[in-house]
């Protein structure tokens, strides 16, 4: 028998590559109970309102019957494998949250035998944990693609979030290094889940205590470059999901070859290439709170995200026709679409034009980027017209004022060393 430390590092070091583990929205209650999922290896997550949880995310196993070629815990590859009972994951969970190490538990497994086999002990730990411990923390539960409707129902009852990964972005892709996989499986269950969300709802209406389902939603998870997708295709796919599957997030994880020679994937150095992936994040923000449509950021003529600026900025860039935005006559709509604002800064700028017309140095105290927004916008004392400099030169000012900040941050650290 494995001692329950070594089985932990292994399972959870095994964990660290699923990224989505976000422990936002749940409305689930204490009730009579240990925790609370509406309040919330050990991770942090952040919720919507900016809190800071501490999760701990574990495989049930890394034994898996797949191959999956991007995939450490793939059944080819020469790691330590180890597996929790159902008793060693509770135990755990409990003894962690008591210690004040935890605020809820994320579980992902490998598949061993089967799809049941492997979904029917994960639903004996969150149905442990809700009946037997009275647990009423946050628990996110991993889908087992190709489990029995009926065990992802009920599993539903019990956790606050439940997600199943997408693997890659196409279906192309998936069959290129995961041969035994589909997208299907991936989708049924997701429009399963969609619609059960749906019915426990409007029964809500009508039965009031009615148990709530997955109240924290469902997402799913995508790695971008192991496959030869572009940016437009990506979020092509991931636009989908928002719309037909009323996910809660889409994750963008960057490749990390682990010991693998695959001359199917591409043999890229030990740090993934991260900017892309926080270009697809700022993408996805667009998408979902900026009222941007996807056509706007990303089509067939533009499939590439421009790496050495953020989305909003590009797409300015490229439609000068809509600036410069007067901040004191323009909607909500129109001043978040100004780079340098965000959607807080913008309301905080309605407001305060009430009391009379805002000048420059009252957008910087509101805290905007001014230096990038400066060349987009209109306010009492600075009517900049961008029928004055090309976008280009904006563009290069933009870039060497970044620099230029980089550049006095290093020397300002290199002087505190000294």
């Amino acid at each position: 028998m494995q001692r329950i430390e070594e089985k932990l590092k292994i399972l959870a070091d095994a964990a660290k590559y699923d990224v989505s583990c976000s422990s936002s929205g749940s409305t689930r209650k204490n009730r009579d109970g240990i925790g609370d999922a509406s309040a919330s290896g050990i991770c942090h997550t952040y919720t919507e309102d900016g809190r800071c949880v501490s999760l701990l995310k574990i495989l049930l196993t890394n034994h898996c019957i797949y191959d999956c070629a991007f995939c450490v815990s793939r059944k080819s590859n020469d790691v330590k494998r180890a597996a929790f009972t159902v008793e060693e994951v509770v135990d755990l969970t409990m003894n962690f949250y008591r210690r004040n190490y935890i605020e809820g538990l994320f579980l992902s497994s490998g598949i061993f035998k089967n799809a049941d086999f492997t979904m029917e002990r994960m639903l004996r730990i969150v149905k442990k944990l809700r009946q037997e411990e009275r647990y009423n923390g946050y628990i996110h539960l991993k889908t087992i693609p190709g489990a029995s409707e009926e065990m992802v129902k009920e599993a539903g009852l019990y956790v606050d979030r439940m997600s199943i990964n997408l693997e890659l972005p196409t279906e192309a892709g998936l069959k290129l290094v995961a041969p035994e996989k589909d997208h299907e499986s991936v989708r049924k269950p997701l429009a399963f889940v969609n619609e059960q969300m749906k019915s426990f709802k409007e029964e809500k209406k009508l039965i009031k205590h009615t148990p709530i389902f997955v109240p924290a939603g469902q997402s799913t998870q995508m790695v971008i470059g192991a496959t030869p997708e572009n940016d437009f295709e990506i979020m092509q796919v991931a636009n989908d999901f928002y719309k037909n599957y009323n996910l809660k997030r889409v994750y963008y994880s960057g490749y990390i070859p682990i010991n693998n020679g695959n001359s199917l994937l591409p043999q890229i150095g030990s740090a993934p290439p991260l900017v892309r992936e926080n270009r697809l994040y700022q993408t996805d923000w667009l998408l979902r709170f900026y009222g941007f449509q996807l056509d706007e950021i990303l089509n067939p003529q533009h499939i590439h995200l421009d790496l050495d600026i953020d989305p909003k900025l590009s797409w300015a860039l490229r439609n000068p026709h809509f600036f410069p935005v007067d901040v004191n006559a323009a909607d909500f709509n129109a001043i978040i679409r100004i780079p340098g604002i965000g959607r807080q800064s913008a309301l905080k700028i309605i407001q305060a034009r009430k009391f009379g017309r805002l000048h420059a140095y009252q957008l910087q105290k509101i805290g905007i980027a001014y230096n990038r927004a400066k060349y987009f916008l209109r306010c009492a004392d600075s009517p900049f017209m961008l029928g004055h400099p090309s976008m280009e030169y904006v563009r290069i000012a933009i870039l060497n004022a970044g620099n230029q900040k980089s550049r006095q941050q290093v020397s300002a650290g290199q002087l505190t060393l000294f």
